[in-house]
């Protein structure tokens, strides 16, 4: 079996956390990385008024700044996430980022030192049922060096290049009984530069997001022949095409029939949202 997971390490922190519920939230939730920030949950999902916490830790081995913000993005066609600016945001985007209240926003975090993120919401009175999604980001500051004369050659002079790096999550807010059905079609293998992929269609309908993960089985075999977690289709689409690298040992395996089943993540309860079954040649 083997599972894709895309910009995703779980890692095990060894933390000491003064809130027990802190503590569980880090060691039995997954979390994102980027650089030496961990990030716990990967999605935050809110149903009306109730707040929760964002859990970063510095995994690095120096004392660390990050700035934390709100972006408003969309996916698009191929499952990619594109920023929106302001004068481009719509009233639901516009609504999803006036209500999300954060604090603090900006934190220092020596090494293997937690900081809890709160979060809340603030709806306005008369709100349209509905989902408002808005995405956390959090952005490590480069820390200021001092300029030295340095000895260059020719006369010449140098560039450092800082990386500066950053993790984004997906906070949602849903108001109403809101419902969501997907469907699978179109599996096919794909070649590129990079070499083969499985990619198919994921249609949704209804008034919400639907996320899970993709499980492919061949008949006989018991275990799946490949996991694909963190697969989402947002409410701007309808329909979206995921594309799963495929390793050539695993290739063979997916010629001939399969099936292709899209579940909840465990977290939201791990029930079938929708299932396939197909013939690759």
């Amino acid at each position: 079996m083997m599972t894709i997971e895309a910009l995703r390490a779980l890692k095990t922190c060894c933390i000491g956390l003064t809130s027990l519920a802190t503590a569980m939230m880090m060691t039995t939730m997954p979390a994102q990385a980027a650089g030496d920030l961990l990030v716990a949950p990967t999605r935050v999902v809110l149903d009306g008024d109730r707040g929760t916490e964002v859990i970063l830790n510095n995994i690095g081995s120096e004392t660390a700044t990050y700035r934390i913000s709100l972006e408003l993005r969309r996916m698009t066609a191929d499952g990619r996430l594109e920023e929106v600016t302001e004068d481009q945001a719509n009233e639901i985007e516009q609504a999803a980022k006036a209500m999300i209240r954060y604090a603090p926003r900006r934190v220092t975090l020596p090494p293997n030192q937690p900081q809890a993120i709160r979060l809340g919401v603030r709806a306005p009175e008369g709100l349209p049922d509905g989902e408002y999604r808005v995405h956390l980001l959090f952005r490590a500051i480069p820390e200021t060096r001092s300029v030295t004369d340095q000895t260059v050659p020719n006369g010449g002079f140098t560039i450092a290049l800082t990386p500066i790096y950053g993790v984004t999550i997906p906070i949602i807010v849903r108001y109403g009984n809101l419902q969501a059905t997907a469907a699978i079609a179109n599996g096919r293998m794909e070649k590129d530069a990079d070499g083969q992929s499985f990619a198919f269609d994921l249609s949704r309908s209804g008034d919400r997001s639907t996320y899970g993960e993709i499980r492919i089985t061949k008949p006989g075999i018991d275990e799946p022949v490949m996991i694909a977690r963190g697969i989402a289709v947002y409410p701007e689409v309808t329909k979206r095409t995921v594309s799963l690298p495929v390793p050539p040992e695993i290739a063979a395996q997916l010629n001939g029939q399969i099936s292709v089943a899209y579940y909840e993540s465990a977290n939201d309860g791990g029930a079938l949202i929708a299932k396939t079954d197909m013939v690759i040649r």
